[in-house]
């Protein structure tokens, strides 16, 4: 039997989300085990820095919409500063202008109250992913607000639009998201990690290592089922798959779900397409295998299913994807028994993000766009676009879960901001009316960071784009430091978003560049798809080329560029430095130094199987030569690493062994390593620390030239300060 009915908890509740964590060899483990010592702090901070990033900090976020069936009334939630701490805030889309939102009450909640108290946005209990039910008579949501205790786990909620009432709908131990009404409105779906210990997914701190690795402790996330009336709960999927995205059919007897055995957090690379009946002992039915087609599919990822409006059909998202919830590619449709996938959406020129059914046989989407985005909605039968459909954005448009929220009239709802904006909700009912703002919550909020401008340019026959933002307080009379930012993924882009993209630099006096290089996504599957078998060659002349040409056009002071980047980002910085040494200085955060035993020491090594076309024990040279240790003789740029000490994307052990390296052929170095941090960083502390560390290492490294002697390091042999690279000499 496959339905498996909840216990009510107990008083003592974990509140933290899956994780399901193996590796391959213990010496990531090394790094992990016990309890680390105390962070100590940067000696001497640039006093700079905390206001400057305060600043980026104050924009409040609106992070979830749902948008009522009629379109009358917007609920959200908002994120303040880097938390997500809010209440859910309803707003009438008519009357959003003179109407303030209201808050939803929930019974007890707040600190020490008694009886109905409405909670704020800084209060010590949160909620969050609304969504309506089909109806629009009724809200669910997530919330901490009925909870015991700090520790205590998000609980699903109902609020009623008729009373205004609001009520626990559930008592479960465990991690809940992704809810989702049956469009029946009987009952309510979500994802579901019973007795979950630490946040889901590979961004999060790794457990210390303990017992049979892979085996002991493993979490399973699956689809579970509420019922609307009494909240009694199913967990309705096996638990030898974990799931990672749902969506219903519309007779409610049946869901799609993309799922792979555990652990999760590794095999969403090789995630299959299932559907399943609900209820009694249904068996998942695997409807699309990637490995096991043929096509530009094969191998490749999927994301975001979407059952058709008939229940005969399946969209879903698929293309090269380096990390769950970072969604791009094409847009394909198969159906609902299986059969051969169709690309309906083939040789364009976006990477789509997220889509939806918009009446009964159209799609909605939101895809990247060269640096900006797109909505659009689609015809899979005529394979174009619905006339007078299309709208273009320079801003970034946030997609996914809760990101855009449409009603039956065709209206919808997202969020959008820039570098020269900050985020709000806008109402959009096409593009023939005009956009209205919802949200005016950062009225008057001036960006502290110079202006941005959209860079275009051409090289190996691709046309590449980035973003620049200018030095604050610009003069062109001067010369000016630059910082290049490089993005992780690979298969991500940078976009216009307010506070980001190099924000703290400018505002610091430098010229701030991120490029979005071959293998990125807002130029189609075949631009994303270019760095395969190619890291850190094509991408990084893409990078040099675009340097070249800022070179031409600014007044950038040559003798002061310096490299960064996080993740790929961290890669492509230890990589950089091995191949050219017109950087002065450089900060490789959370990298990968060596490739063949990154294989063996990380938590997700199906992600490169996509990449490589081969384990690293059938091709270890794909491997060796995108590997920076074996070309470290040759760097002369002083490079700080950074890291944490948990990570399971890119383990400590890279950063270690690139460090080591350096300090071994004489280049001056530095490792910083933050204790029970993992890929995404969580400790307010520390990523101010980290930032001030960045700071005052370029600052140090690159000073003006009256503060040192021009003593730039010239080539070295097999390398050029052009954006043309030689072929490097491996060690």
């Amino acid at each position: 039997m496959l339905d498996h009915k909840i216990s009510r908890s107990g008083p003592a509740l974990t509140r933290f989300a899956v994780a399901v964590s193996t590796v391959l060899i213990p010496l990531s483990a090394a790094a992990q085990s016990g309890t680390p010592a105390p962070m100590t702090p940067l000696k001497n901070p640039d006093p700079r820095v905390a206001p400057i990033e305060e600043a980026m900090r104050k924009g409040r976020r609106p992070v979830a919409l749902a948008l009522s069936p009629d379109g009358s009334l917007l609920a959200w939630t908002l994120g303040i500063g880097r938390s997500e701490a809010s209440q859910i805030h309803l707003t009438e889309t008519a009357h959003a202008d003179s109407a303030p939102d209201r808050t939803i009450t929930i019974p007890g909640a707040g600190s020490g109250s008694a009886g109905s108290k409405e909670a704020s946005d800084s209060g010590e209990c949160s909620s969050r992913s609304p969504a309506w039910s089909p109806d629009g008579g009724t809200l669910a949501f997530l919330s901490t607000c009925g909870s015991k205790g700090d520790a205590a786990p998000a609980q699903l909620f109902t609020w009623s639009r008729k009373s205004g009432q609001a009520r626990q709908l559930t008592h479960v131990a465990g991690e809940i998201q992704a809810v989702a009404w049956a469009p029946d409105g009987r009952s309510i779906g979500f994802l579901f990690v019973e007795n979950a210990s630490r946040s889901a997914g590979a961004l999060a701190a790794m457990k210390p290592w303990s017992g049979v690795v892979g085996e002991d402790g493993v979490e399973v996330q699956r689809v579970a089922v509420a019922r609307a009336t009494n909240g009694e709960v199913t967990q309705v999927t096996p638990p030898g798959l974990h799931v990672f995205e749902f969506d219903w059919a519309p007779g409610s007897k049946e869901i799609a779900y993309v799922a792979a055995p555990p652990p999760g957090e590794n095999n969403w690379w090789v995630a299959q397409l299932y559907t399943q009946e609900i209820g009694g002992a249904a068996q998942p039915r695997s409807i699309l295998n990637t490995t096991q087609i043929a096509g530009e599919l094969h191998g490749l990822q999927i994301a975001d299913p979407r059952f058709s409006p008939d229940g005969k059909r399946i969209a879903f998202i698929g293309g090269l994807m380096s990390d769950q919830g970072s969604t791009g590619g094409d847009i394909y449709s198969l159906g609902a028994t299986g059969g051969a996938p169709r690309n309906i959406m083939p040789d364009k020129n976006v990477s789509a993000a997220w889509i939806e059914w918009a009446g009964k046989s159209n799609i909605r989407y939101v895809a990247r766009k060269a640096g900006g985005n797109q909505i659009s909605v689609y015809n899979p039968d005529t394979g174009k676009e619905v006339p007078d459909s299309t709208e273009v954005f320079q801003q970034s448009i946030s997609a996914g879960a809760n990101a855009v929220a449409s009603s039956r009239s065709g209206a919808y709802a997202f969020v959008a901001s820039s570098f020269d904006a900050p985020p709000e909700i806008f109402l959009s009912r096409g593009p023939r009316q005009a956009l209205r703002q919802l949200t005016h919550l950062n009225a008057g909020l001036k960006p502290v960071w110079g202006k941005s401008e959209s860079i275009d340019w051409e090289n190996d026959g691709f046309h590449v784009q980035g973003w620049l933002l200018y030095p604050v307080n610009y003069d062109p009379t001067k010369k000016y430091p630059l910082i290049v930012n490089v993005h992780g993924g690979p298969s991500a882009s940078v976009g216009s978003h307010w506070g980001e993209g190099g924000a703290l630099f400018s505002a610091l006096g430098y010229f701030s560049f991120s490029p979005n290089p071959r293998g990125s996504y807002g130029q189609g599957e075949k631009f994303t798809a270019a760095n395969v078998k190619d890291f850190g060659y094509g991408d990084l002349r893409d990078v040099l080329t675009g340097m070249d040409m800022l070179e031409k056009r600014f007044p950038i002071d040559k003798n002061r560029e310096g490299l960064t980047g996080w993740s790929y980002g961290g890669f492509m910085t230890m990589f950089g430095v091995t191949q050219t040494t017109r950087f002065r200085a450089a900060v490789a955060g959370a990298g990968i130094s060596n490739w063949k035993s990154y294989y063996g020491e990380n938590s997700i090594d199906q992600w490169m199987l996509p990449f490589f076309g081969k384990t690293v024990y059938d091709d270890p040279e794909v491997y060796a030569k995108s590997s920076a240790i074996e070309y470290i003789k040759q760097v002369k740029t002083p490079t700080l690493v950074i890291v944490g000490d948990r990570d399971g994307e890119c383990p400590a052990p890279q950063s270690f062994e690139f460090w080591h390296a350096l300090r071994a052929v004489g280049m001056k170095t530095q490792l910083v390593i933050y204790p029970n941090e993992g890929h995404g960083f969580r400790d307010p502390a520390h990523i101010l620390d980290r930032t001030q560390r960045t700071v005052q290492w370029f600052e140090q490294q690159m000073p003006p030239a009256s503060e040192a002697a021009n003593d730039t390091p010239q080539p070295s042999p097999g390398t050029q300060a052009s954006g043309k690279l030689k072929p490097a000499t491996r060690r």
